[in-house]
């Protein structure tokens, strides 16, 4: 028997076979030269026919794809055409070099050059080293890299998954996912709690277990055991049984006695919100805009934007939908927007900022989601992300006022933006907190790289002092204004009671988490909560954090949570 332990990011306890990712697309020879017969031109016009191919297809999955995975395969499909990939590609094949040792050694390079970036960017490296497999493949007229195929449920396992292919997992094969890589707010993390599937990532060592090794995964707990145990199975058998109850929203976010805690979803698009809306999602604490500006040269136009926001509010008429203005920047630059030679952009032009850099554009999609919040019925609320100081606040408050929005929030993302939140909230009516990036910029932690899971982590008591500040800062004002989450944190049973505790007033999580936050919160009062915050917060360290809280918390252990 051996045992794994990783970062648990999606709950479930499940036993089942392992199978790994097919092994990588084989490096091309070293030094390989063109073939006797081809030309250079020839070689280039294979090239960029391969690209073309790979993007293609990558397209066309993405427009099959979920919402939250569409996105993720039209940025990895902007890659295969990357100008300075296939530019410094045909280069070297202009040098003599094959088409294939071209593209892989210009792939390296691109690689190295954000890896470097650190950051955001360096979470690109990924997309382009896929990216690079797939044209390959494409140049020997071979299949692409991708997830096993099977005709029977297997656990996936693999030292991390692709973008692409993390979007585009089928539940219904693929019941629990391994991984020795990546983190808790990676793609891969993000995806699986989406679709609902137990999930295990930064386990060192699973990726060599034998295909076809039985084990016993505890996406809640982070660990993996082989040679499963009777009492293994009788867990596996009762989160089955209960998980048919957990995917069954009721719509009513409420503590044991009565404290109403909306929950909220996290949504991309028209189709996003249609879903969580049947799931019972109360409103919509997160919309991202990003869905109607990614894989566009140009800004899009007020009739488009008009078009797509409506979409969205129309799912939740007479409910509250907070809407995201665009997050550009850092990992997801824009070609009419951000600058993709910045040195640093996690800590460059993005989101808000870009108005200084760009304006004009931030004004127009104001103006086209007043717009459509006129003809809607939802009741329409408008955050700005990366806000740092008050000024900022008060220079977007105004903006909505112009376009005739009336509820200005600001998402709490940097440690400036909790630390000065009285001042912050003073000037706007909300705030939302995203846990993804406040942990990463408070851990000085980037959230992609496994190595740093254990730092990068939403239930670090640094992290959670800040949200508190954020909170006492919106109590401050004339009675108090309201602050939500609206980061996977909040898709935690657990931390959401916690967040709670600390007086948080609302949750927006993935519409599958839904019911398992209810469930939870409704065994707890409002005063439990807060003193199952002051647990946490009193805590040395995330893992004390989490396990304090959860010692208080005997429903997650009979749920499986």
């Amino acid at each position: 028997m051996r045992n794994f332990l990783g970062v648990g990011v999606s709950p479930g306890r499940i036993v089942g076979p392992v199978r790994a990712m097919p092994r990588p697309v084989a490096e091309p020879p070293a030094g390989e030269k063109l073939a006797a017969g081809t030309s250079a031109d020839e070689a280039v016009s294979a090239l960029h026919a391969a690209a073309q191919a790979v993007q293609a297809e990558l397209r066309e999955r993405a427009a099959a794809a979920r919402a939250d995975a569409k996105a993720v395969l039209e940025a990895t499909a902007l890659m295969a055409t990357d100008p300075m990939l296939i530019k410094a590609a045909a280069k070297l094949i202009t040098a003599g070099s094959s088409a294939e040792r071209a593209v892989w050694d210009a792939a390296e390079a691109v690689a190295a050059m954000l890896v470097n970036l650190g950051g955001y960017m360096a979470e690109r490296a990924a997309d382009v080293l896929d990216v690079r497999a797939r044209i390959v493949a494409a140049l020997r007229g071979v299949p692409a890299p991708g997830i096993p195929v099977s005709n029977t449920p297997f656990i996936l396992v693999a030292e991390d998954l692709a973008p692409a292919d993390t979007a585009t997992l089928d539940p219904a094969k693929v019941v629990a996912l391994l991984t020795a890589g990546g983190g808790p707010q990676s793609h891969t993390a993000i995806i699986a709690r989406s679709l609902g599937l137990p999930a295990v990532v930064a386990a060192p060592g699973i990726d060599r277990l034998a295909d076809g090794t039985e084990v016993y995964v505890d996406g809640a707990a982070g660990t993996i055991a082989t040679e499963p145990s009777d009492a293994d199975r009788a867990a596996a058998a009762a989160w089955a049984a209960n998980a048919a109850n957990l995917a069954v929203f009721d719509g009513n976010g409420t503590t044991a006695d009565g404290r109403r805690i909306p929950l909220l979803a996290n949504v991309g698009g028209a189709a996003d919100a249609a879903k969580a809306a049947a799931a019972g999602a109360q409103g919509v604490g997160l919309l991202r805009t990003e869905f109607c500006f990614l894989d566009r040269e140009t800004e899009p136009d007020r009739a488009e934007q008009v078009a797509a926001y409506k979409g969205v509010f129309d799912a939740f008429p007479g409910k509250k939908v907070v809407i995201r203005t665009l997050d550009a920047g850092a990992d997801k630059p824009l070609p009419f927007l951000s600058d993709a030679t910045e040195p640093n952009p996690a800590l460059g032009v993005r989101g808000f900022r870009t108005d200084t850099a760009s304006p004009g554009v931030l004004a127009r999609q104001l103006q086209a989601i007043a717009e459509a919040a006129r003809t809607s019925a939802a009741e329409v609320w408008v955050m700005a992300p990366m806000i740092s100081t008050a000024a900022e606040a008060a220079r977007f408050a105004s903006m909505c006022a112009d376009a005739g929005l009336r509820t200005p929030g600001v998402m709490v993302e940097v440690p400036s933006a909790a630390v000065t939140a009285g001042a912050i909230l003073a000037e706007v009516e909300f705030a939302s907190l995203g846990t993804n990036d406040l942990t990463q910029y408070t851990m000085a932690a980037d959230r992609q790289l496994g190595p740093l899971a254990a730092l990068n982590n939403p239930w670090q008591p640094a992290v959670l002092q800040l949200v508190a500040l954020t909170v006492a800062g919106a109590a401050a004002q004339g009675g108090g204004k309201p602050v939500g989450v609206c980061g996977e944190a909040a898709a935690d049973p657990a931390l959401a009671v916690v967040l709670v505790g600390l007086g948080v007033s609302s949750l927006s999580m993935t519409a599958r988490a839904l019911a398992a936050v209810g469930a939870v919160l409704a065994t707890v009062t409002l005063e439990e909560a807060q003193e199952i915050a002051k647990v946490a917060l009193a805590a040395t360290g995330p893992a004390e954090a989490r396990e304090r809280a959860r010692e208080k918390l005997p429903i997650l252990a009979e749920l499986g949570l």
